[in-house]
């Protein structure tokens, strides 16, 4: 009988962690389509009233106008001219408007961008926060350096965007170069699950940088 319970809770469970993914992201979905929908909704009634289109095809031609003018902006800001203008509104919105930086470079990281432009930039390592002998060790994004050692921006999982800045020696850290920022994020938005990658890449990289010492000796 209780192998029976097992079975049927085990069974659920797996279940339930292919299911409910499945499902949040079609509530996300329907959520950002409702969003869409209401934001364009005065044009898509306009188009409906002048054009006699249907209400879907009324908000597809609308969201094709949005979708092309926004290749336009993205063509304008590639000149001069708009790169000049671009940078000038992103300074006064990021001085006038509070929460607009963090608004934007969260936008820019989650749909792509130039890395000068992304929230998390920088160099993935392992960090020693309580001192070179310990064993603890957490994840971390390498932000500044200076003199002493690291800037190093240590994420709290499940959500990235906070965390705590330490300002640690340099032998407090371990970086992984061949670890992007992207993977580590997964990593703590997994909330740990897929770091043993990177614990064996910064054995490896240990491992390769005591026999190129034993080499030099």
């Amino acid at each position: 009988m209780q192998r029976l319970k097992s079975f049927v809770a085990l069974t659920l469970l797996g279940g339930l962690t292919v299911v409910l993914p499945i499902a949040i992201l079609m509530l996300i979905f329907q959520w950002l389509f409702a969003l869409i929908t209401d934001f364009i909704q005065p044009l898509s009634n306009l188009l409906t009233d002048r054009a006699q289109l249907r209400g879907v095809m009324a908000d597809v031609l609308v969201l094709l106008i949005l979708l092309a003018l926004c290749f336009s902006v993205g063509l304008f800001v590639k000149t001069r001219v708009g790169g000049w203008l671009h940078g000038w509104m992103d300074k006064a919105l990021s001085r006038f408007a509070p929460g607009y930086q963090t608004i934007r470079d969260i936008v820019v990281q989650f749909v792509g961008g130039p890395e000068e432009n992304s929230l998390f930039k920088g160099q993935v390592a392992l960090v020693k926060l309580y001192g070179a002998d310990s064993e603890l060790q957490v994840t971390g994004i390498v932000t500044a350096r200076f003199e002493q050692g690291y800037t190093v921006f240590v994420p709290t999982a499940p959500m990235p965007t906070s965390g705590m800045v330490y300002h640690v020696p340099e032998h407090f850290v371990s970086l992984l170069p061949d670890v992007t920022v992207e993977q580590a994020m997964r990593t703590v938005i997994a909330c740990g699950a897929g770091s043993q990658e990177l614990l064996a890449l910064q054995r490896a990289g240990q491992g390769d940088n005591k026999v190129a010492v034993e080499a030099e000796g």
